[in-house]
C-alpha cells in the first residue's frame, strides 16, 4: 500500500465585529477589496454566505508545525485589514447575541442559490467552523478511513465547542452551531459506505434526482472533498484560539495515520452504526467535556474526558511521534483542564452577567499568539 501524504489543509471562518457595538458587522466586500495590500490569495480570504463572515484557507501544510505557521500568517492577516477598517476579529461557532434577520446575504451567485434553495434556513445559517483536510489520495482508502474515522467525531467535537449562547440566550448547550446546522440536509454523521463505488453511486443518485448538483453540497460531519483529494473534517466549531485549531488538526491527521497503518497491517476496527455515534454525538453538542459519551465497544456511558484521553494516549499515541505532531495533540490535556471556548464563555458570562463582555473576550482569545503587540483600543 502506497503511503498517503496525510498533508494538512485548514479553514476557519471568523466573525467581523464592530468594537463600537460587539455585534456583527457586514463588511466582507471591503475587506476583500483590500486583500492584497496583505498579499493573501483568493483562496487564503474568501466570503462566506453572510458578509458579517470571513473565512480564510491555509496552502497545504506538511506538519501540524507548518500549519500552525500559517494559521498564524492568515489569521495575522485577517485582524490587520479588520484593525485598518475599525473593525475586529472573533473566533467562536455562533456569535453571542447577534440577529440572523439583521445580516446580509453575500451577493454572489453561489450564495444566492443557496438562499434560493434553503429559503430562511440560509438566512438563519449564521454559524461558524473550522473545517480540516486530510490528504489522502487512495478514493478506497479514503471511504474505508472515514468509515471508521466517524467514531471519534464526538470526542474532537467536545474538545472545540464554543457556541453555547445564540440571540442572546444562554442555550445550555455547548455546540448550538450543530443544532443550527443540523437544520440543512446532508449533514450529521454520514452513513457507511463499504467502497468508493458504494459512495459515488449514492451521489450519482442525488444528481440524477436533481437533489444536488455536485458532490460539494454534501454536508457530513466528515466527507471525501469533491475538489481535492482529502478527507475533510467539518464537525469542529470554530476554534477560539489558535493552537485549539492546530490541535485538532494533528489529532484529525493522527487518526486517519493510525488508522492507514492498521489496513496496511490487516488490522481492522469495528464499525458502529450511525444512529449510535450520533447518540455520542449529540452528548457532545449537548454537554461538551462535561458530559458522558458511550463507549460503544464497552457498551458503557464514560466521562467523555475519560474517552478523549484514551483517544490521546491509547489510540493515537503511537503515531504521533512518527508525524512530528506530539506537541500539538498534547495541546488537548491544556483543553480538558481548561475547558473548551464554550466552557470559558460560560465562566465569564457568570462573572460579568454581560454579553458583550463574551464578545470581548473571544476577540482577546483570537487575537492570543497571533498579535504580538495588539494596537490600543
Amino acid at each position: 500500500m502506497r503511503r498517503p501524504s496525510f498533508n494538512i489543509g485548514i479553514e476557519e471562518e471568523y466573525q467581523i465585529i464592530d468594537p463600537n457595538t460587539y455585534e456583527l458587522r457586514s463588511y466582507i466586500t471591503q475587506l476583500l477589496e483590500d486583500r492584497r495590500t496583505m498579499k493573501m490569495t483568493e483562496l487564503e480570504l474568501k466570503p462566506e454566505l453572510h458578509q458579517s463572515i470571513v473565512e480564510i484557507g491555509t496552502n497545504v501544510c506538511s506538519t501540524a508545525a507548518e500549519a500552525r505557521a500559517e494559521l498564524i500568517r492568515l489569521r495575522r492577516g485577517v485582524m490587520t485589514l479588520a484593525y485598518k477598517n475599525n473593525l475586529r476579529i472573533a473566533s467562536a461557532g455562533t456569535h453571542p447575541f447577534s440577529h440572523w434577520n439583521e445580516q446580509e446575504i453575500t451577493p454572489m451567485e453561489r450564495y444566492n442559490g443557496v438562499r434560493k434553495d434553503m429559503a430562511q434556513l440560509a438566512q438563519q445559517l449564521l454559524i461558524f467552523g473550522t473545517h480540516v483536510h486530510i490528504g489522502i489520495e487512495d478514493p478506497e482508502f479514503a471511504i474505508d478511513c472515514m468509515k471508521v474515522a466517524r467514531y471519534f467525531v464526538p470526542h474532537v467535537l467536545c474538545l472545540t465547542t464554543s457556541s453555547p449562547f445564540w440571540l442572546g440566550q444562554d442555550t445550555g448547550l455547548k455546540s448550538y452551531r450543530s443544532i443550527i446546522f443540523s437544520n440543512f440536509p446532508r449533514t450529521g454523521i454520514p452513513p457507511i459506505f463499504n467502497s468508493r463505488a458504494d459512495f459515488d453511486q449514492f451521489v450519482n443518485v442525488l444528481v440524477r434526482t436533481n437533489c444536488i448538483p455536485d458532490a460539494t453540497k454534501i454536508w457530513w460531519d466528515i466527507r471525501p472533498n469533491q475538489k481535492y483529494p482529502t478527507l475533510e473534517f467539518r464537525v469542529c466549531d470554530a476554534c477560539t484560539r489558535v493552537d485549539e485549531a492546530v490541535c485538532v488538526a494533528a489529532i484529525f491527521q493522527a487518526i486517519c495515520y493510525k488508522l492507514w497503518k492498521m489496513r496496511r497491517d490487516n488490522i481492522t476496527f469495528r464499525i458502529y452504526q450511525t444512529e449510535l455515534i450520533s447518540e455520542n454525538k449529540w452528548r457532545a453538542v449537548r454537554y461538551g467535556l462535561d458530559g458522558k459519551l458511550l463507549d460503544l465497544g464497552k457498551q458503557e456511558e464514560r466521562p467523555a474526558r475519560e474517552l478523549i484521553r484514551e483517544l490521546l494516549e491509547w489510540f493515537i499515541g503511537d503515531v504521533v511521534d512518527e508525524l512530528g505532531c506530539r506537541k500539538e495533540v498534547e495541546y488537548a490535556y491544556r483543553i480538558l483542564e481548561e475547558g473548551s471556548s464554550a466552557d470559558r464563555q460560560l465562566a465569564v458570562y457568570r462573572q460579568t452577567g454581560d454579553l458583550k463582555a463574551v464578545v470581548q473576550h473571544l476577540i482577546r482569545e483570537t487575537e492570543e499568539g497571533v498579535l504580538e503587540a495588539q494596537p490600543a483600543r
